[in-house]
């Protein structure tokens, strides 16, 4: 299996992260609806190419991504980071693309200052769940069936861990 190359996104990836983003989306971690055309830039004021960790195939190809921002703009609580987005390529699955990536965001986020990181993952995705809880994140608290997606009501689970 090829390795993948873990590199900061760069306003030139905006095309490939947008598709990347849509061939991914899903009720198994999506709580926005599916995006349909005319698509809206991958990049904004809040989703900014400094925001995000890519993994890209040997030939350039983009095949995954990680977002990483502070969970607000409070200076209270600018020593936490906040996984707010992860997908890889359906042909990347089970390669550690996934895993690189959260490895990523956690270095990233120790050299940032921050001493802690957490995230958010709809209780029905066990798939990245098991990823989180093999990379050392533990459950911290569920919002019992917060979002109605495809027909059922689903839990919002808030994950974090340590960075020390």
């Amino acid at each position: 299996m090829p390795e993948s190359h873990i590199r900061p996104a760069l306003r030139t990836d905006e095309e490939a992260l947008g598709r990347l983003d849509r061939d991914t989306w899903s009720t198994l971690h999506a709580v926005t609806p599916r995006p349909m055309p005319p698509y809206a830039p991958f990049f904004d004021a809040q989703h900014r190419p400094g925001d995000f960790i890519v993994a890209e195939d040997a030939d350039g190809t983009l095949i995954g991504f990680i977002r990483l921002v502070p969970p607000t703009p409070l200076a209270c609580n600018q020593h936490v980071r906040q996984i707010q987005g992860l997908a890889v390529a359906t042909r990347a699955r089970g390669r550690g693309t996934g895993r690189a990536l959260v490895r990523a965001a956690c270095e990233l986020a120790r050299r940032q200052g921050a001493v802690r990181i957490t995230l958010r993952v709809l209780g029905h995705n066990e798939p990245a769940r098991a990823l989180y809880e093999a990379e050392g994140f533990a459950v911290e608290g569920v919002l019992p069936g917060e979002f109605w997606l495809d027909g059922r009501y689903a839990d919002d689970v808030m994950m974090g861990r340590s960075l020390g």
